[in-house]
């Protein structure tokens, strides 16, 4: 007899799409003549090898038995202690009881979906906010309040008129998500005024903020402004929940990130993580132990910057001298981080683009992935951080071409 798995799925994974974004991945995966500006990949020529080959190599040695076995669900204490000798730099200041090892920035996103909301729960987010964090909170079926953002930064009037809103109907948000510091998918970095405002409007209405920092270390001009966390922290609050990922800071593969905030939130936290995953792997924690302890993080978060600035220069200078202009063209301008934002005319609808592209060698995401509701269909998000000097060249001019036959055609 067949069965019908379908109908007994749980009400909330049953119509769950997974992550889109992973999806248009698998169309380039065949292909290596197609230059991806797509996925948030770090550059290889980054990553500490050799430094890393050494740790492993001495971990393996002396402490082998140790590596293969569990580890606390909290997360190793030596990583933990690193973390916060790391945080203290920039003046954020948490002890063992406020920080969780995860296993992934993505899996903090999970930790505080399934912390915080019910089905039908308000969130309020940034139109348009990072996917990763849209597709961790659907799980738990949540009502996505979107405001869209300014050139500073989140719309925090926005915020309030649509708080507001739900208080008329006698809700209110459970938390409001933000990721201030070169904003995946925009690049736009919240100025220090606004992170001020979004203090006030979380003291005023007593809901949490909760503070995605992946890009935080990759700043290539201007100065840095604290953070909402350490802000909070000189208020006297303990409003604000931080996530934090090793996979800009060090490397993806390693899988480890971690969250900070209020000890009653970290301790639930850790009793989610035990029931799925028990444990982050001891090795790849060792491995991010060795990355904050036994390298000068500061010269090697120097270099990256110095890396990435040159080849966000060069994506510039060629998006300028190459990509069509004129009403509905224009792309942000990043002070940091790992993407733009790329506007094009309303009659353009990106995920036909994106096939089209494919055609031409070159692979963007399209923006709507980044829309939790009334999907906005003219926008793509590049990476430049990836592909080499050469690569973000030809990949603009093939855009480019893309765009103006796909005009013609249409």
């Amino acid at each position: 007899m067949k069965q019908d798995w379908v109908s007994r799925f749980s009400d909330n994974v049953k119509d769950f799409e997974g992550y889109s974004i992973g999806k248009l991945f698998k169309m380039m995966d065949d292909d290596p003549e197609i230059i991806s500006l797509a996925g948030g990949l770090p550059s290889p020529e980054m990553f500490t090898t050799d430094e890393i080959r050494l740790a492993s190599k001495r971990n393996l040695t002396d402490n082998a038995e140790k590596i293969m076995q569990y580890s606390p669900t909290r997360g190793e204490k030596t990583l933990i202690e690193a973390v916060i000798q790391f945080l203290e730099k920039d003046n954020v200041r948490v002890s063992e009881e406020n920080v969780v090892i995860t296993s992934s920035g993505q899996q903090g996103l999970d930790l505080t979906g399934r912390l915080f909301l019910n089905p039908g729960d308000a969130i309020i987010i940034d139109r348009p906010t990072f996917a990763g964090a849209i597709v961790a909170f659907q799980m738990e079926r949540p009502e996505f309040v979107g405001v869209t953002m300014e050139q500073d930064g989140s719309n925090i009037d926005g915020f309030k008129e649509k708080i507001e809103g739900l208080k008329r109907q006698n809700r209110k948000p459970k938390f409001i998500y933000v990721v201030p510091d070169f904003q995946n998918p925009t690049g736009i970095t919240m100025s220090l005024k606004k992170r001020e405002a979004l203090l006030e409007l979380s003291y005023q209405y007593d809901i949490p903020i909760i503070e995605d920092s992946p890009y935080r270390h990759l700043r290539y001009y201007g100065e840095t402004t604290p953070s909402i966390f350490s802000l909070d922290q000189e208020m006297g609050g303990s409003n604000v929940i931080g996530l934090y990922t090793f996979s800009k800071l060090f490397c993806p593969g390693m899988r480890v990130g971690f969250n900070i905030g209020p000890k009653d939130v970290i301790e639930l936290m850790t009793n989610i993580k035990e029931g799925s995953v028990l444990t982050t792997p001891k090795y790849n924690q060792d491995m991010c132990t060795a990355f904050l302890t036994e390298m000068d993080t500061e010269p090697y978060f120097k270099k990256c910057r110095a890396y990435y600035r040159e080849k966000l220069q060069l994506f510039l200078d060629t998006m300028a001298d190459h990509f069509p202009d004129g009403d509905g063209f224009s792309w942000t301008q990043p002070e940091g981080g790992l993407f733009l934002w790329v506007t094009v005319p309303e009659k353009i609808d990106t995920l036909q683009l994106f096939h089209e592209a494919i055609k031409f060698k070159v692979a963007f995401v399209p923006g709507n992935a980044f829309f939790a509701e009334n999907h906005e269909k003219n926008h793509m998000r590049i990476n430049f951080s990836y592909p080499s000097k050469e690569q973000l060249t030809e990949a603009v001019k093939r855009l480019s071409v893309c765009i103006q036959d796909h005009g013609r055609v249409k």
